[in-house]
């Protein structure tokens, strides 16, 4: 259960996050700080001293309600079960996760009774990209994802790509023209599949993260893409709304757009 402190009449969601200095856990670090109903109350970040070297070491000092992930790829798993074990809630902004992850961090946090909530993308329009897809999905019975991504972007595909094609697995898979094992020449070049969706990640200079799913039938095709603009402002809203919403949550939410009914 989630103890919160006091602040008035306004409870208090106690709040440590991963990756303080970074791109975008320095505004939604910011934006806990300005809220009068969530205290900020340790960072996590490895190259500034005033700030707890690991989760581990934060959680051991400090009594936190949720942990805030936005660190890397390489990092995420350990922080997020580090802290499940704990019993403390976690929102989880970082990309790099497995389907095999997923389940086994929410069966931990079954066990321990607290929330986590993923999203691969915390922006509203990402959300709806998540909420179009599935619609179409229903009705278009072939498609494929086209990921563009930053060039230094070491993982791939991106957590929205991947939270993408996952969301539309549970529709059902995509019809292909010709099976990938029956392709002539380089089966690389028809994409990777990621539950059932053949995935291009393009790595170039002067993206941020774009993710544009595309939707075809006999003579018509329908793209429905989102791009990530150059600030981190479109993710501090969502962020603080799963902040807000995970404390009373068990187990793993995939998604934003969960959180909008």
């Amino acid at each position: 259960m989630v103890m919160n402190v006091s602040r008035g009449r306004v409870r208090v969601i106690r709040v440590c996050v991963a990756g303080v200095t970074g791109w975008t856990g320095r505004p939604v670090a910011e934006a806990i700080e300005a809220a009068s109903d969530l205290e900020l109350v340790a960072g996590v970040s490895r190259s500034d001293p005033g700030s707890f070297s690991s989760v581990e070491e934060a959680l051991a000092a400090v009594s936190v309600d949720v942990l805030v992930d936005y660190t890397h790829a390489a990092a995420v798993r350990a922080n997020v079960l580090a802290a499940v074990e704990q019993s403390v809630n976690v929102v989880v902004g970082s990309s790099g996760l497995s389907a095999a992850d997923y389940e086994e961090i929410d069966a931990l946090a079954c066990e321990r009774h607290v929330g986590v909530i993923a999203a691969g993308n915390f922006s509203l329009t990402a959300a709806l990209l998540l909420r179009c897809a599935v619609e179409a999905a229903r009705h278009l019975e072939a498609w494929e994802v086209i990921d563009f991504a930053k060039a230094s972007k070491e993982d791939a595909p991106s957590g929205t790509a991947r939270e993408l094609v996952e969301r539309l697995d549970t529709v059902r898979r995509p019809a292909l023209g010709v099976p990938i094992d029956e392709v002539l020449g380089a089966p690389e070049a028809r994409g990777a599949t990621v539950a059932g969706t053949q995935v291009h990640s393009v790595r170039l200079p002067s993206f941020v993260v774009s993710t544009e799913v595309v939707f075809a039938a006999d003579g018509e095709r329908l793209s429905i893409r989102h791009d990530a603009g150059e600030t981190p402002a479109p993710y501090v809203a969502g962020t603080l709304l799963a902040i807000r919403a995970v404390p009373n949550r068990v187990g793993l939410v995939r998604g934003l757009d969960q959180l909008l009914d």
